[in-house]
């Protein structure tokens, strides 16, 4: 018998909300700041005006943001525009290509499109802002807020969320007619070098004032229409081979953590199980259709008209979840619902200590 996992992520969403209800209404923000950084997972326009394929600033896009098409990868909000929501903002926290000298005290997102870990990843499309173009992004802000502020030293209260990784993967290691890491490093050679330069770019992040910083790992990218399509998953949910290679950067996430943890040790560090969250035990094997036509192998054509209940989709494109599965990662992440969702803490818990 198969199963609709549309409606058991609606079912589960609105269970997840109805218990964190009182988290979503707040009289001022928890936390002094927000700060984001990753990909085309968290990225609210910072791609716009850049020259790249890379972008999401056309309908259907944002057709149920409140601001229509803003450069969101979704129909609606982002997991990191949701959390920015039950962390007490009244509004959603500007792309650092529009942030202004007022906007940037209560934060900045730095997230782009297409983006990697890797300075190389993703370049077959143009132009992106990797993480550590992002992190030098970061560093101006500071340079600004010093400026405007003189003392900064409010930024070690604030949160700080990372989401990238994915497309070291996806536009990097499995595309091997355009990269060469896949000549060049074993799937587990190339978790550990991934690991590695992530955990220097860290370290970075920490010596610019980031002390409460929430790691999101990499859901299960073989289990996206995108990877199925492309790379053949034998009448299986999944491309087996794709997520094993995640999985062992996944893997290094909690030893990360731990060694930060105890090497910094006024740093709160965590890591977030999107990949659990997303796919609870069991469940991968529920697929639902995407809710877009598409252009080329992940892109929604422009000015289409998307599926008419986007609560049943998991993808609103081929690569990029809906607004319900942005939600529904949101919640347990700002709110543990099962132990496994977020190690050693979750980000309401950081905004505690």
């Amino acid at each position: 018998m198969g199963y609709n996992f549309g409606l058991f992520l609606s079912v589960h969403v609105i269970t997840v909300l109805m218990h964190f209800r009182t988290y979503i209404v707040s009289e001022k923000p928890q936390v002094p700041c927000y700060f984001i950084f990753g990909d085309s997972m968290v990225d609210s326009g910072n791609n716009n005006d850049l020259d790249t394929k890379w972008k999401a600033n056309y309908p259907p896009y944002g057709i149920d943001f409140p601001n229509g098409p803003t450069g969101r990868f979704t129909n609606g909000r982002t997991s990191a525009d949701y959390i920015g929501q039950l962390l007490g903002f009244d509004g959603f926290i500007p792309s650092y290509a529009n942030a202004t000298d007022k906007d940037i005290s209560k934060g900045v997102n730095y997230a782009s499109g297409g983006c990697g870990i890797r300075d190389e990843t993703g370049s077959h499309n143009g132009d992106r802002i990797s993480l550590d173009r992002q992190l030098r992004n970061h560093y101006s802000t500071i340079s600004r807020l010093s400026r405007i502020q003189q003392n900064t030293t409010f930024l070690r209260k604030c949160i700080y969320l990372v989401n990238i990784g994915s497309n070291d993967y996806i536009n990097n290691y499995l595309m091997p007619e355009r990269y060469s890491t896949s000549r060049e490093y074993t799937t587990n050679e190339y978790a550990e070098v991934l690991i590695q330069k992530y955990s220097k770019q860290l370290r970075t992040l920490y010596s610019l004032g980031g002390r409460k910083i929430a790691l999101f790992g990499l859901t299960q990218i073989g289990c996206t229409p995108l990877l199925v399509n492309k790379l053949g998953s034998d009448g299986k949910p999944c491309v087996k081979s794709a997520d094993d290679a995640v999985n062992l950067f996944n893997a290094r996430f909690k030893p990360l953590v731990d060694e930060l943890n105890k090497e910094k040790s006024d740093a709160r560090f965590t890591f977030i199980n999107t990949a659990g969250i997303l796919y609870p035990q069991g469940m991968v094997s529920f697929r639902t259709p995407i809710c877009c036509q598409l252009t080329g192998v992940w892109s929604c054509t422009p000015n289409s008209q998307p599926c008419p209940i986007r609560s049943a989709s998991t993808f609103f494109d081929s690569l990029h979840p809906s607004e319900l599965s942005n939600i529904a990662i949101a919640t347990r992440a700002y709110k543990a619902f099962l132990p496994t969702d977020a190690y050693p803490y979750d980000i309401h818990h950081l905004t505690q200590i």
